[in-house]
C-alpha cells in the first residue's frame, strides 16, 4: 500500500474480509495491523449497523465519497469520508482499495463541550453518569423530573438510589457484564422513584474507555414509560378480557383452551366443555337497566368461579352466555356434578340494588374427546346441547351426543331445503279465521305458513320456524308471508270479493325502525289499503326499551295498520307495558285456554286477561278453541273472537272464500 500512506487505508478480497491495515489506519481505529488483518471489515461497524450493505464493497469508485460511521476500538463513533478503489490483476478484479478521510470538527473543544452539555441538560431523557467506582457524578433535568431526586441528592450515592428491588442478583450480573463488552446494554427495568412509586423504564447503559481501553465512565440513559405501559396494558385487557366482568372474553378463552388440549392429548386426559346460557337476563336487563344488568353479571361471574375448581377456566363468551372449560376431569359424569353446582348458585335470589332477582340457566356440555378434540367444535357442540335445553322450555343441563350431531346436520339440510322451497312453490300460506262471539260471523283470519316439502311431506311449523329464527333466515321467510298476505288480499280485491282483514306474525327481528318502510312499500306494490291488514307480535318484543319500539309501533299505528299482542300471557305480561303500547288487540294464549272451563288456575288467568284486556279497551280473541264449554266460558267472560278447531283449521285460500261467501257462521 505505497499509495497513500498518509491516509487511513486499508485492503480488502472480494468478499470483504481484510487483507492490508497501514499505520494510519491502526493511528486512526486503535487496532494494530495483527489485530485486524483476516477480520471481515464489518468489525469496524457501531452496533446496529451490522445489518445495513457493506458499504466498501457496494460503493460506486465514480460516484462522491460517501459520510460513513465506524467504531474505534475504543467504542467512540467516527464520522468520516470514504474513498474505494477497484484492485485488478490482468484486468480481473481480485480486492479493494479503501482509503478513510477524518472529517474535521467543525466546532471549537469549548463550544463542542458547551454544546453537548446543552444537549444533556435539554434532553426529555434522564441520564446518569457513574464514575469507575459506580458513584454518580452528575446527573441531568430529566433525571430530577423522573426519579424525583435532585442532582445533590444523587451526585455521589450509587445507582443503588433507583433500585426497585424487583430485579435480582443475576440480572445486575448480566447488565455488568454487558457493558464490559463492545456494545452498550439495552432494556426494560423497574426503578423506584423517591416516592417510592415503582416505574417501568427503557434504558440504554454505556460506558467510556480511556486511551488503553480501561473504562473510566458509564452512562446511562432512560425514559419513563409508565404511560406506554399502561397503554399496552389497556390494549391487552380490551383485546382480551370482557369489560363487565373482567372474565376472559372469547379470544382469551380460545388460547387458553387451545393450550390445554394440547397438553392433554399428550397426557391422554379427558375435559369437558360447558356453555351456560342465562334465562330472561335480556328482560331484566331491559326492565331495571344496564346497570343493573352488568352488576347482576359481576355477582353471576363471582359465584361461578367460586363454584370452580382454579385450574377450570371460566370466559364470557355473549352478553348472557359464560363458558367453562374444566380441563382435567375422571369422568364425564363428573361433567354433570360441576353443571348442578353452577344451577344450585343460582338457586337463591341475587340482591342487586335492592331487588332480589331470580336467575335461571341453561347448559350445554361437550366432552374432550368424545365429542370433539378442537376448542371451537366443543365450544359449537355445547352451545348445541345447551340450545336444546333451552328449547325444552326448562332449565337444567344437557350432554352433546352423536343423535344431537345428526340433528344438528338435519338442521343445516332443513336450513337449505326451506332457502329452495321459497322460491319454487313448496311453501303455501293457510288462513285461519277469526270468528265473533257475537255473530258467530268470520271478522278475521291469521295467515299461517305451511311447507308441503318433495321428500318429507308436510312439514310442521314447529320445525322449520326455529331453524328460520337461528339462522336468520326468518326475515327472508317474513319478507315472503307479506308479500302472499298482500298478494291474495289483491286477488281477493280484483274478484271484487268482501273479505275479512288479514293477520300475519311478525317476527322479533323483523322488528326495526324501517319496518314501516317495508311493509307500505309491500302495501303500495300490491295497492292494498292498510287497513286490511293486522300484525301479530310476542310480548318478548315489549321489552327491548320503549325508545326502540314504540316510535316504531306509532308510525305503524299511523299508517292504519291494526297491532295485536300474540300468546299473551306466556312471556313478560304487564299492565305497565300494556298501557304503554299503542295495541288494540290482546290474543289469549291456547296454554290458558285449554283447561277452561273445569282448571281453576287457568280460569283465572283466562278471567284476569279479559278483566285487563276490558280495562284498556283492547279487543280480545282466544286462540286454541276447540269446545263448546271453552267457548261457551270465553263469551261469559266478554271475550270478542275465537280462534280454532272449534270452528275450523287453517284453510287454502279458496277454501276460505268458499266459508266468507256461504256466509258460514259460529253456532253459538
Amino acid at each position: 500500500m505505497a499509495e497513500g500512506r498518509d491516509k487511513p487505508g486499508i485492503t480488502l478480497d472480494l468478499t470483504g474480509y481484510l487483507t492490508g491495515w497501514n499505520a494510519a489506519a491502526e493511528r486512526l481505529f486503535g487496532y494494530r495491523a495483527e489485530e485486524a488483518i483476516g477480520q471481515h471489515v464489518l468489525f469496524l461497524y457501531p452496533e446496529g449497523d451490522e445489518d445495513t450493505d457493506i458499504a466498501e464493497i457496494g460503493l460506486d469508485p465514480n460516484g462522491a465519497p460517501p459520510t460513513v460511521r465506524r467504531r474505534h476500538k475504543n467504542g467512540d463513533l467516527l464520522w468520516l469520508g470514504m474513498e474505494v478503489r477497484l484492485i485488478e490483476d490482468r484486468g480481473a478484479p481480485i480486492g479493494l482499495s479503501v482509503h478513510f478521510l477524518p472529517i474535521e470538527d467543525r466546532l471549537s473543544p469549548e463550544d463542542k463541550l458547551r454544546l453537548h452539555s446543552r444537549i444533556i441538560e435539554e434532553s426529555d431523557q434522564g441520564i446518569m453518569i457513574v464514575d469507575a467506582d459506580e458513584r454518580i457524578v452528575s446527573v441531568n433535568a430529566a433525571f430530577t423530573r423522573i426519579t424525583g431526586y435532585g442532582a445533590m441528592e444523587a451526585i455521589g450515592q450509587t445507582p443503588d438510589l433507583l433500585r426497585s428491588g424487583v430485579h435480582d442478583a443475576n440480572f445486575r450480573a448480566e447488565v455488568r457484564a454487558a457493558m464490559h463488552r463492545a456494545g452498550p446494554w439495552q432494556g426494560e427495568i423497574i426503578g423506584r422513584r423517591k416516592s417510592g412509586e415503582l416505574f417501568p423504564q427503557s434504558v440504554t447503559i454505556s460506558v467510556v474507555r480511556n486511551e488503553r481501553g480501561e473504562i473510566t465512565h458509564a452512562f446511562s440513559i432512560f425514559s419513563d414509560i409508565s404511560l406506554r405501559k399502561e397503554a399496552e396494558a389497556s390494549l391487552h385487557r380490551l383485546a382480551n378480557y370482557d369489560a363487565v366482568t373482567n372474565l376472559p372474553n372469547r379470544s382469551l378463552f380460545n388460547q387458553l383452551v387451545n393450550q390445554a388440549l394440547t397438553v392433554a392429548r399428550r397426557n391422554k386426559d379427558h375435559g369437558a366443555l360447558l356453555v351456560i346460557e342465562l334465562a330472561r337476563f335480556s328482560a331484566i336487563n331491559d326492565t331495571l337497566g344496564h346497570d343493573v344488568g352488568d352488576e347482576l353479571l359481576v355477582r353471576i361471574s363471582k359465584l361461578f368461579r367460586a363454584t370452580l375448581r382454579e385450574e377450570d377456566v371460566l370466559a364470557k363468551l355473549d352478553v348472557d352466555k359464560f363458558v367453562v372449560a374444566l380441563l382435567h376431569i375422571e369422568k364425564r359424569e363428573h361433567a354433570a356434578i360441576v353443571a348442578g353446582k353452577l344451577l344450585e348458585a343460582l338457586a337463591r335470589p341475587i340482591i342487586v340494588d335492592a331487588h332480589g332477582l331470580h336467575v335461571e340457566a341453561h347448559i350445554g356440555i361437550a366432552i374432550y374427546p368424545d365429542d370433539g378434540k378442537d376448542t371451537a367444535t366443543l365450544v359449537r357442540f355445547a352451545d348445541v346441547a345447551m340450545t336444546r335445553v333451552q328449547q325444552s322450555e326448562s332449565g337444567g343441563y344437557l350432554f352433546y351426543s352423536p343423535e344431537m350431531n345428526q340433528r344438528a346436520k338435519e338442521h343445516l339440510r332443513m336450513e337449505h331445503d326451506l332457502r329452495g322451497a321459497m322460491g319454487n312453490g313448496n311453501l303455501q300460506l293457510h288462513y285461519q279465521p277469526k270468528v265473533s262471539l257475537r255473530s258467530g260471523q268470520i271478522v278475521g283470519a291469521e295467515a299461517l305458513i305451511r311447507w308441503n316439502d318433495p321428500e318429507r311431506g308436510a312439514v310442521s311449523p314447529g320445525a322449520f320456524i326455529p331453524v328460520a329464527e337461528q339462522t336468520g333466515l326468518i326475515l327472508d321467510l317474513g319478507a315472503w308471508i307479506l308479500d302472499e298476505a298482500c298478494r291474495q288480499l289483491r286477488e281477493w280485491q280484483d274478484a271484487g270479493l268482501s273479505m275479512p282483514p288479514v293477520a300475519i306474525n311478525l317476527s322479533g327481528r323483523q322488528f326495526d325502525r324501517n319496518l314501516p318502510l317495508r311493509i307500505e312499500a309491500v302495501l303500495d306494490r300490491h295497492g292494498i289499503g292498510p287497513d286490511r291488514l293486522k300484525l301479530e307480535i310476542t310480548e318478548s318484543l315489549l321489552v327491548r326499551g320503549e325508545d326502540e319500539v314504540i316510535p316504531t309501533m306509532n308510525r305503524l299505528v299511523a299508517m292504519g295498520i291494526g297491532l295485536a299482542l300474540d300468546d299473551f300471557g306466556t312471556g313478560y305480561s304487564s299492565l305497565s307495558y300494556l298501557k304503554k303500547f299503542p295495541i288494540s288487540t290482546l290474543k289469549i294464549d291456547r296454554s290458558f285456554v285449554i283447561g277452561l272451563p273445569k282448571e281453576e288456575n287457568d280460569c283465572a288467568i283466562a278471567r284476569a286477561i279479559v278483566t285487563m284486556a276490558q280495562q284498556l279497551r283492547h279487543e280480545i280473541v282466544a286462540e286454541g278453541v276447540e269446545t263448546h264449554e271453552q267457548m261457551a266460558f270465553l263469551r261469559e267472560l266478554g271475550c270478542d273472537q275465537l280462534q280454532g278447531w272449534l270452528f275450523s283449521p287453517a284453510l287454502p285460500a279458496a277454501k276460505l272464500v268458499a266459508m266468507v261467501e256461504a256466509d258460514q257462521r259460529l253456532a253459538l
